[in-house]
């Protein structure tokens, strides 16, 4: 009876304890920078944004042959579909107008927690805009715990914001020096 009940206790300790040792965050890094200003008079910002592959894999299926380990083949082959995907939850808006958001490049970087798809983008606004909104809904709809670090500099300030489903929508200053 003692080797069932420990048993039963250790079932039961694997039920509880695995789902949150294996499980990790869903999180992102979206760095922006005030850039310049284009002939045309458009304004720059630039974007670097970091999505955990694992969470991509999850979106996408990224992970062609399913061992666990996406391979830099494997991610150049989804390239395209990962812009498609990650581009439609970012948008862009400012005092002037809509902006454009024009993917760069996209690249692998690695955090403590594992390998990222680095993103790199151009966000596009006409004229000299003074305010920036973002809209990002980045994974949201399949993980509502999905958590996006922002640091945002135009000029000499610097702002920070944690992006969660209830602080979706940023409104960013620009300084009218960032040119």
């Amino acid at each position: 009876m003692r080797s069932l009940a420990g048993a039963a206790v250790a079932v039961a300790a694997t039920l509880f304890l695995s789902p949150a040792a294996a499980h990790s965050a869903s999180d992102a890094y979206l760095m922006l920078e005030a850039g310049s200003r284009t002939a045309s008079g458009e304004t720059i910002v630039h974007g670097h944004w970091d999505l955990a592959l694992r969470d991509l894999d999850f979106a996408l299926h990224v992970d062609d042959n399913g061992d666990g380990n996406i391979t830099w083949g494997e991610l150049r082959r989804h390239q395209a579909a990962i812009d498609r995907y990650a581009y439609r939850y970012l948008h862009a808006a400012a005092d002037t107008g809509d902006c454009t958001v024009r993917p760069t490049r996209q690249m692998v970087s690695i955090h403590a927690d594992g390998a990222y798809a680095a993103l790199s983008f151009d966000i596009v606004c006409a004229g000299t805009p003074t305010r920036l909104k973002l809209d990002y809904r980045m994974f949201f709809a399949l993980d509502p715990s999905h958590r996006c670090v922002l640091v945002f500099r135009s000029g000499t300030d610097t702002a920070t914001a944690l992006i969660s489903p209830d602080n979706a929508h940023i409104d960013l200053r620009l300084q009218a020096s960032a040119a």
